[in-house]
């Protein structure tokens, strides 16, 4: 098993971070690598089109609105992994009016290193944190 997490810090409130980002079908309005999120089962599950025109389909597996957190994992998708789990996470800073977003994940990698494998999702994690951090700031 492998894994990898990245956070970075951002000039606005924890709510308005999660008003972005906490629905399960709201990656196309912060992650342009993903233009396109079809939501089924209830909005459990989202079936997501990546830039390249790849399916990834993934489950959500636990919300908790309060907490500002949910992790899923995926079920379809084009990447050398098994037994994904992911997390993505806003927590309040001590100071009032920032947020720190934290994505991280675990998986076993399947047709490749675990070196490739956390690069390849350290790469996403870090590469949809720097567009959320770009959403933010053009939306202020």
């Amino acid at each position: 098993m492998a894994s990898t997490s990245t956070h970075i810090d951002v000039p606005h409130t924890p709510d308005h971070v999660w008003h972005l980002i906490g629905g399960f079908g709201s990656l196309p309005d912060w992650l342009p690598y993903i233009p396109g999120s079809t939501l089924s089962e209830g909005g459990r599950v989202r079936t997501l089109t990546n830039a390249e025109g790849d399916t990834i389909v993934e489950r959500l597996m636990s919300f908790d609105e309060g907490a500002r957190t949910y992790t899923y994992t995926i079920l379809k998708a084009p990447f050398p992994v098994t037994a994904y789990l992911s997390t993505l996470t806003v927590h309040p800073l001590p100071d009032t009016g920032t947020a720190r977003i934290e994505w991280s994940g675990t998986f076993t990698p399947a047709g490749a290193t675990d070196e490739e494998a956390v690069a390849l999702f350290h790469g996403i994690y870090t590469e949809g944190l720097a567009a959320l951090e770009r959403t933010l700031r053009e939306q202020a």
